[in-house]
């Protein structure tokens, strides 16, 4: 039996203080989450991490810099993820298109806000949060797509 970690991609958005978050259904459950999903056959990490954004919130996303890469292995279901996340700002906002399969709705909260919440999807999420917020950023040129 081989393993191997699933290769996700995920965005750190703040605007005004707020972050922009996804609620969405997993395994029976509501949670929040960055707008964040797999790497698809084809395409870069840069190209999966504006997809992802694109389908998940309705807003256009431009990745600015890298914020790190976290491994976490699921607790309730036992698969490995790695997540590339990255940071950026949103350009455009497109109201009228449907979120994908099994986003409930888009949240802009404030850290304060993230920190009370009891349902995140994994610890990534907070994690990812705060790494922004002590200034962690790395260029974009630190990855290479052959």
């Amino acid at each position: 039996m081989s393993w191997y970690p699933h290769v996700t991609v995920a965005a750190v958005i703040e605007v005004e203080q707020r972050f922009l978050l996804v609620e969405e259904c997993s395994d029976n459950l509501i949670v929040l989450n960055q707008p964040a999903g797999h790497l698809e056959a084809g395409e870069t990490v840069l190209e999966a991490v504006i997809r992802e954004t694109l389908e998940e919130t309705a807003w256009q996303f431009v990745p600015k810099q890298l914020l790190g890469f976290y491994y976490h292995t699921q607790i309730t279901n036992g698969i490995s993820y790695l997540r590339i996340c990255f940071t950026g700002q949103v350009v455009d906002y497109y109201p009228d298109r449907p979120l994908d399969n099994g986003i409930l709705r888009t949240q802009w909260l404030s850290y304060p806000e993230v920190l009370a919440k009891t349902n995140l999807r994994s610890p990534m999420v907070l994690q990812c949060i705060e790494d922004y917020l002590a200034g962690i950023r790395y260029p974009l040129s630190l990855l290479t797509h052959l």
